[in-house]
């Protein structure tokens, strides 16, 4: 291994409140160490068991562990492609659909659902715990910037989409 590598793999686990959690790499090996702050450089306070991730991986004394994230999406099937999003919902294509620049409001893992504050509408808008999962992240932390794209649901306005702060400032710039 060189001093630093790219490469794909999948969450085998990560826990929040521990600060850590681990990647399996797609070529095999030692599980690699993916610490909390790494994470919060992406603009991601947690991600979801299972998601798929590009990260950056450094050799260390105590093994690998993941330096840099690049890209998170969703978990993978039983057959390898991406996890079909669960709540029926959701359109199948949200490409025009804007990203909006959003804050938490509130956030239950147990119940999971929540709300968030587009910036410039007067609704709160519904997050349920599958769109989530479905982007790669398993929590929100209340007052956490986000982008969302907004659709209208059976009972109002929800997120049909939620992405990191980051990654919808990488969005805007392209």
């Amino acid at each position: 291994m060189t001093d630093e590598e790219k490469i794909w793999g999948q969450v085998k686990w990560f826990d929040a409140t521990k600060g850590f959690g681990f990647v399996v790499a797609d070529e095999g090996g030692p599980d690699i160490l993916l610490h909390a702050n790494v994470l919060r450089n992406f603009g991601q306070s947690s991600i979801a068991d299972g998601s798929v991730v590009y990260i950056a991986v450094q050799a260390t004394e105590r093994g690998k562990q993941a330096t840099e994230v690049f890209e998170i999406s969703a978990p993978r099937d039983a057959e390898g492609g991406a996890e079909p999003a669960t709540s029926p919902e959701l359109p199948a294509d949200l490409s025009d659909v804007p990203l909006e620049p959003a804050r938490v409001k509130w956030f239950d893992k147990i119940k999971g659902f929540g709300f968030a504050n587009v910036y410039g509408r007067p609704e709160d808008v519904f997050i349920h715990m599958e769109v989530l999962r479905s982007c790669g992240m398993a929590d929100l932390i209340p007052g956490e910037a986000i982008c969302i794209r907004v659709i209208e649901g059976p009972r109002g306005q929800m997120a049909g989409e939620v992405r990191s702060w980051e990654f919808g400032q990488k969005e805007a710039e392209k």
